[in-house]
């Protein structure tokens, strides 16, 4: 019986670590989180010191009793989750529930910690464990109550004064904020013209191309040349003085250095899993877990790279040495700089005893493992891999020259082209790895130059006019985004595949050609908060509150002060909104603009199907037209035929609604009579709960087939499977439901709650006894 429980959060670490312990070490996995808060209002005390209220996480349940037996004949607790702030909470909630199940008592707890998962960071994390570490639990407290209080009061507003089902979170919202206002640029863009001139030359026979610098004395700027007529005028004249040659007036030639990135963190490593490799931040934190965790390379499970959620640049001194050991075998002691690169971090609150993102050992080349890896896992840790040996690399040496050429005679006003180009003279750390780029700017301009000197007289073959237009900013890219929200200071490393995917969950943004584009809802949601809750989408305010989430990481605050600070003007400005601001407030922004049919002003609504431009003397003005500008004219209904509403006798009229088409009164609104357009169809079984009704099968507003009493909404019996009319041959109840499941098939299961009767069920099966309600 081992004498040792060692506790991870995933079963794939489980077995990697299983591997370097004895006999004497047990290892089970909390499969994350254990537990979470109570997924309704009260569940944070704001008014008893923001006592919080947790349940086990239902999934997870088997997992904790598993946890709790083996406890039972353990002697000591060995928590080994991840070294952030929620690996800190998870260990924390596992001792809690283990003392309230009363199995723990006295036993020690050992908190153990390590940056990769080999059998040396093992057993000298578990020569030198720690007591758990309260600050770093009250942080994560604390992160999780100011979200949940967000959540739990912002979204409930915009519920009613936007629309149903919408929600805001504390970090989500200035990122929405952040894609939404790169919008608006866009949409307020100016497209300017402008001209540029090239020399098209050649000096030895070797082509080349220069631009215009100065024109008559004058330097040339962005929009010195606007219209086509003055690029020609400036051509002609060019040409009329040139007689066929450029001269030589400076040649200036520079050598310079470059120098490799920094290791990987969270966000960059992030970043260029979307340049280099078109991964989106969720991905990329998926494959670098299971790289992190351990994969079966042919000698059992081992971890290949280090902790994936770090803000730190540092590497450990064994690594460092081990690098550039391995450098100067593979690549020549000439690659290898004469002191090892020491980075910084420029990270705020960056936690320097972590490591950054580097293989566990860099003498598992790629190549190596590439049959042992999926291919998203092999490409993910070849980026890893290169970059972490591109550090510890020399500087790139690269030669840039720069050639004056005049244009005219020597006493005529000053013309001058200059023509530029670049060579890699000595690639170092180019040679294994090159940073990604946002921009469409070249990463090195490899224009390669003729030999010239000053005074040399090279031949001008043409002078070409080139027309270009000005771009507005590009919409976020996920690289870009979560560089941008690094730079702001909004999150932390471990939340930014978060925050991207829970905008895009929440659809208020889509990805479009890889680059986030704000919905209708997103811009409404957005202009609400920046309206009226400036403050929590202010980044400023943001980066401020994390900075405190840090400051109580570090010991140096109480978590409770942080929020009932947080807490006192956000409850306040909950209150008063909710009581000041209309839904038109919400939905609308009203245009300096009339409306053409009756004077009123126009105003940018929300509709059901989005933002479209609407009169403010609706009802009794009808003016719509979309945001694009084309006036819209709603269809004309299409009367029933034959049929006349039940409550009011008007004509029905065949609609389009949110959730398709439907048949309504039309009489509306003063009748509210609707119905499906597809009627229910009966299944002529009988309701079990009123006994009087059929169950019939109908459609949701979202199309999913459910099946319901007849009787509703007397009787509001229903369920999604389909109904059969077979006693339950257990309880005799008088029917059962068709359950399909992806690992058994078709069942035939009790619908009666208490219940727990089910079988196999084959359709062609005659039905043995019917009842009859």
């Amino acid at each position: 019986m081992a004498k040792n429980l060692l506790i991870v959060e995933s079963p794939a670490k489980a077995r990697t670590i299983g591997r370097y312990l004895g006999a004497g070490y047990k290892v089970l996995a909390s499969y994350g989180h254990v537990r979470d808060l109570l997924p309704k209002e009260g569940a944070v005390d704001t008014d008893h010191g923001f006592a919080m209220r947790y349940e086990l996480i239902e999934k997870n349940v088997r997992h904790v009793d598993a946890i709790s037996r083996a406890m039972r004949s353990a002697e000591a607790l060995y928590l080994a989750t991840d070294l952030d702030r929620e690996g800190e909470a998870i260990s924390w909630h596992v001792t809690e529930v283990l003392r309230e199940r009363e199995v723990l008592n006295d036993k020690p707890v050992y908190r153990v910690v390590f940056h990769e998962i080999t059998r040396r960071a093992i057993t000298e994390a578990l020569e030198r464990p720690r007591a758990l570490s309260l600050d770093l639990v009250n942080a994560q407290q604390a992160r999780r109550a100011l979200d949940y209080l967000v959540g739990f009061n912002l979204s409930p507003l915009l519920w009613r004064k936007i629309r149903g089902g919408l929600s805001a979170g504390r970090v989500q919202s200035p990122a929405l904020r952040m894609i939404v206002e790169r919008e608006e640029e866009i949409e307020a863009f100016e497209i300017r013209e402008y001209w540029t001139i090239e020399a098209h030359a050649r000096h030895m026979e070797q082509p080349f191309i220069a631009k215009l610098a100065v024109f008559e004395g004058e330097k040339q700027k962005q929009f010195s040349i606007v219209n086509g007529e003055e690029a020609a005028r400036v051509r002609d004249r060019l040409l009329s003085v040139a007689e066929g040659r450029l001269s030589v007036t400076e040649v200036e030639k520079k050598k310079r250095k470059r120098q490799p990135a920094p290791p990987f963190i969270t966000s960059t490593l992030q970043q260029e899993g979307a340049r280099k490799l078109g991964f989106t931040a969720s991905r990329t934190m998926r494959v670098a877990q299971q790289l992190y965790e351990g994969i079966d390379i042919g000698e059992g499970a081992v971890g290949l790279i280090t902790y994936m959620r770090t803000d730190s640049v540092n590497l450990a001194a064994e690594a460092v040495n081990e690098i550039r050991e391995f450098i100067a075998t593979r690549y020549g002691a000439s690659q290898v700089p004469s002191a090892p690169r020491r980075f910084r971090t420029t990270a705020k609150n960056a936690q320097e005893a972590h490591e950054a993102i580097r293989p566990t050992a860099i003498g598992r080349h790629p190549e190596q493992l590439k049959s042992q890896l999926s291919v998203e896992q092999w490409r993910l840790y070849d980026l890893v891999w290169k970059r972490t040996v591109a550090c510890q690399m020399i500087d790139a040496t690269i030669d840039t020259v720069a050639v004056d050429l005049m244009c005219g005679p020597g006493n005529a006003p000053g013309n001058l082209f200059r023509a530029t180009g670049s060579t890699l003279a000595d690639p170092g750390f180019m040679a294994v790895y090159r940073e990604g780029r946002d921009d469409k700017g070249a990463e090195l301009d490899d224009t390669l130059l003729p030999p010239m000197v000053v005074g040399d007289q090279v031949t001008l073959d043409r002078i070409a006019t080139n027309q270009h237009f000005t771009e507005p900013p590009p919409r976020y890219t996920e690289a870009s985004l979560v560089k941008a929200l690094e730079e702001h200071g909004i999150g932390r490393p471990s939340t930014y595949a978060t925050i991207i995917s829970t905008l895009q969950q929440r659809e208020y943004v889509t990805l479009a050609s890889k680059r986030f584009q704000p919905t209708d809802v997103g811009r409404v949601v957005k202009r609400f908060l920046t309206e009226h809750f400036t403050d929590y989408v202010d980044y400023g305010f943001t980066a401020r509150l994390e900075d405190e989430l840090d400051a109580i990481s570090r010991g140096e605050k109480e978590w409770t002060p942080v929020m009932q600070a947080f807490w006192t003007d956000f409850k306040r400005l909950i209150d008063t909104k909710a009581e000041t601001v209309s839904r038109k407030d919400a939905t609308q922004e009203l245009l300096e603009e009339a409306c053409p049919k009756c004077g009123k002003p126009l105003a940018t609504r929300l509709g059901r199907r989005g933002r479209f431009i609407g009169c403010t003397g609706y009802p009794d003005c009808d003016y719509t037209r979309n945001v694009d500008g084309q006036a819209q004219a709603a269809p004309a209904a299409e009367v029933v035929e034959g049929r006349t509403c039940p409550e009011c006798d008007s004509p029905l009229l065949m609609r389009a609604g949110r959730y398709g088409p439907f048949i309504g009164c039309s009489a509306y609104p003063k009748c509210r009579f609707i119905e499906p357009l597809e009627r229910p169809v009966d299944t002529g079984v009988g309701c079990p709960e009123c006994h009087a009704g059929h169950l019939l099968k109908r459609k949701s507003r979202r199309g999913k087939v459910f099946f319901s009493c007849s009787g509703y909404p007397g009787c509001q019996y229903a369920v999604w499977n389909e109904p059969v009319a077979l006693p339950c041959p257990q309880c005799r109840w008088p029917i059962s439901v068709i359950k399909v499941t992806k690992s058994k098939g078709a069942r035939r299961a009790c619908a009666q709650k208490n219940c727990r009767f089910s079988e196999p069920w084959h359709q062609k099966d005659p039905p043995t006894v019917v009842m009859a309600g």
